[in-house]
């Protein structure tokens, strides 16, 4: 009898570890952030560096097809691709031209959120500048809302009266939130902490995508915005160990895509206008054209079944001239299925050369552009984002060589011990401790 105690008392630890889960998991993204900003020394960001010395981090993360900020997140709180969950774009492919339509309303994504899953479980959940997350099913709620102002966002933010609350309690009675700079966020995720203390926050943080796009890869702004994306992880940090949480919480700093410097602008679109396949977009006459994401632009077929016209546009870019071809490659459909891209498309272009891509269908083709942009097929390394993550159940000293945005949602379920059957990602080798 006494050996079986021992035996039973010897494998008690053991089974505490593997069946160990988190009390609070905090998602925190940096839109436009980069593995380097914490493997080189060179960039001021000293809170996630910290936090990856004691635990583990990706030397690279493979972000979606397109690689941009909606479809990517919304990946990362499904843990599956866009054809799946839905979100293609930022903005919505409008056939008669953009009046702004975006994919900013929970409602538009086709599967299971961790945020629904964690709610069914009866956990706290907040969410704070996420996109894709107005009217989502969570506690605390201020969604990301691209252009459409303040009073947009505000509205859709809860509970009632939250950010009225803010205002007055967080930012000293001001008039306005100042939602672009990461350090207010980080504030705002502190007071939440300090006050519910939720099992779940997801928290999206944008100055830094904002800098590249104006600077490209490097510069002044770039600098500061990674600095102040770091200092709003050690306010929120702060929080945590102020509430007597930090040593039940795992804290996840990750993104969404990397970034390239840009030098050109392409408009296929005109290529297609010269060809007669577009007659005026406006008044929907056009039998095909390209929709553009950055580094990428998508082929629309106004019947999708009009394999002339496929045939006619595949043609046309072949017959360009080699200085044209060189900044693009094309993506065929089978291609597009492979990695979970949007279904409605005949095929997509990702930029070379310094190459991004706009809608124009008149002028030049070719244009001088400048800074930075990101979109483009995810297979290379200046486009993948970054992960590093730490806490109880988290490896110490881990490295992980590469995963993809898939996999953060069936890790944050497995730390908070919630079922989410629906995500198609594996937790990655060694992230998790034994």
């Amino acid at each position: 009898m006494k050996s079986y105690l021992f035996l039973a008392l010897a494998l008690l630890p053991a089974l505490i570890g593997e069946a160990q889960t988190a009390e609070h998991v905090i998602v925190i993204t940096v839109d436009g952030f980069r593995p380097d900003f914490y493997l080189d020394s060179v960039w001021n960001t000293p809170n996630i560096k910290q936090l990856m010395a004691g635990g583990t981090y990706a030397y690279g993360v493979n972000s979606d097809f397109p690689s941009i900020t909606y479809p990517s997140h919304t990946t990362i709180v499904t843990g599956v691709m866009p054809v799946q969950h839905g979100i293609y774009y930022n903005n919505m492919f409008e056939p008669t031209g953009s009046t702004g339509k975006m994919y900013w309303n929970n409602s538009s994504i086709k599967v299971p959120t961790l945020w629904e899953a964690a709610q069914k479980k009866g956990l706290k959940v907040a969410s704070l500048l996420w996109p894709v997350s107005a009217e989502a099913p969570v506690l605390y709620d201020i969604p990301d809302i691209g252009g459409m102002g303040d009073s947009v966002r505000e509205a859709y933010s809860k509970p009632a009266g939250f950010t009225a609350e803010l205002r007055e309690k967080v930012f000293g009675g001001a008039t306005k939130i100042e939602y672009g700079k990461d350090e207010n966020i980080g504030r705002i995720a502190a007071y939440v902490i300090q006050k519910d203390q939720p099992s779940l926050m997801t928290i999206h943080l944008f100055s830094v995508d904002h800098s590249e796009h104006v600077q490209g890869r490097n510069g002044p702004m770039v600098r500061a915005a990674i600095a102040d994306a770091d200092s709003a992880v050690g306010i929120i940090v702060g929080a945590l160990k102020q509430a007597g949480i930090w040593d039940k919480t795992v804290i996840i700093v990750t993104g969404d895509h990397g970034f390239l410097n840009v030098t050109e602008s392409v408009n296929p679109n005109v290529w297609l206008a010269g060809a007669g396949l577009i007659t005026d977009i406006k008044r929907d006459d056009w039998k095909a054209q390209f929709n553009a994401a950055g580094g990428s632009s998508y082929l629309y077929l106004k019947d999708k079944n009009d394999k002339a016209t496929l045939n006619k546009v595949m043609e046309l870019m072949a017959g360009l001239p080699e200085e044209d071809r060189n900044y693009f490659r094309i993506i065929d459909r089978s291609e597009l299925d492979r990695v979970g891209a949007n279904p409605e498309v005949a095929l997509a272009l990702s930029g070379l050369a310094g190459a991004s891509f706009g809608n124009d269908a008149a002028g030049m083709a070719i244009k001088p552009a400048g800074g930075g942009t990101h979109g483009y097929f995810p297979d290379f390394r200046e486009i993948q984002t970054g992960f590093v993550a730490y806490g109880p159940g988290i490896t110490r000293g881990g490295m992980i060589r590469v995963m993809n945005l898939t996999d953060i949602a069936p890790t944050v379920a497995a730390l908070l011990g919630i079922p989410f059957p629906s995500a198609k990602g594996h937790i990655p080798t060694g992230l998790l401790s034994k």
